[in-house]
């Protein structure tokens, strides 16, 4: 699907709903980076990182909000980014680290908006993370030198704070920024 068409996420959501019952959990994890130097950056490049990080965050989580309003309440996980608190080096990448700030702001918004509803909105801010999409980059060395782990993260190891979310233990957390970096974000 393209999380940039609000019918495509309207359909996204009301097939769960037919084929599964219900929704009571939504990840919104899409996301891309565009690396250039801002003065170099395109009008249509920025466009295409805050359309699929950003507005397509907020467009998936509002048609789950919809239901999940509907219904009782949710949990609807955003993934945003320590480049939401931070600026990374060496990559220029001002799209993605406005985008996943906005991601952190509209998760706070979200949560304030739906808290008496019962839907809860969160989101988990991943540092360097070994995913098949990175293998392979340039920057890995320079990267974990950086982290004070001295090693990137493992998808596996966001799983722990994705199950707290998506769970009854956490129905009290709404509006919270979980940071799995690895302590990036502390040097």
């Amino acid at each position: 699907m393209d999380v940039t068409k609000p019918a495509e996420c309207k359909e996204l959501i009301d097939t769960a709903v037919r084929e599964f019952g219900g929704i009571d959990v939504l990840i919104c994890n899409a996301g891309i980076s565009i690396n250039v130097p801002a003065e170099e950056m395109t009008y249509e490049q920025w466009r295409k990182v805050i359309d699929i990080n950003l507005t397509g965050v907020f467009l998936t989580a509002t048609a789950a909000g919809r239901y999940m309003i509907r219904q009782g309440g949710g949990s609807i996980i955003n993934t945003a980014s320590m480049s939401g608190h931070i600026v990374n080096i060496p990559q220029p990448q001002v799209a993605y680290n406005a985008s996943k700030a906005g991601v952190i702001m509209l998760t706070k918004s979200l949560a304030v908006e739906w808290a008496d509803k019962n839907v809860r909105v969160n989101s988990i801010s991943p540092g360097y993370i070994m995913t098949d999409l990175i293998k392979g980059h340039e920057l890995i060395p320079r990267w974990t030198e950086l982290s004070p782990l001295g090693r990137m993260g493992k998808p596996e190891e966001l799983q722990g704070v994705a199950l707290y979310l998506a769970s009854d233990a956490s129905t009290f957390t709404t509006g919270a920024d979980f940071m799995a970096d690895g302590a990036y974000t502390c040097v």
